[in-house]
């Protein structure tokens, strides 16, 4: 069964880096798209970026857009999230997910559209 294993998550001051990793198992993920989203107390599970798997194709939503990056590395079948510039307002839990490849953009964007989640790491950024 597919797991994915977030880690990397902490307590940061505003302007701070941190890497998020998301370690996937359990099937071949070539035909897949790997999401992060992340949820704060009292929100809704929001849209942060994504990666096709195959392809490497980004997109971001514009409140990370130029500040974060989502790389995978085949070799290891894991999934990065690299955030600089880091503001209070990104902290979160983050989460994990993975999908079949759909063409639309928008449908990639919402949660309940993922199939697969991992757990959450929790990220905390103090101004």
């Amino acid at each position: 069964q597919v797991q994915l294993v977030e880690s990397g998550g902490g307590l940061v001051q505003a302007g701070a880096s941190l890497r998020l990793s998301c370690a996937a198992s359990g099937r071949t993920f070539s035909s897949y798209v790997m999401g992060w989203f992340r949820q704060a107390p009292g929100k809704e599970r929001e849209f942060v970026a994504r990666i096709n798997w195959n392809t490497g194709n980004t997109y971001y939503a514009d409140s990370v857009k130029g500040r974060f990056t989502i790389s995978r590395d085949k070799a290891s079948n894991t999934v990065y999230l690299q955030m600089n510039s880091l503001k209070p307002e990104d902290t979160a839990v983050y989460y994990c997910a993975a999908r079949p490849f759909s063409s639309s953009t928008n449908y990639l964007n919402i949660p309940t559209n993922y199939n697969y989640w991992g757990q959450g790491t929790q990220v905390t950024v103090s101004s």
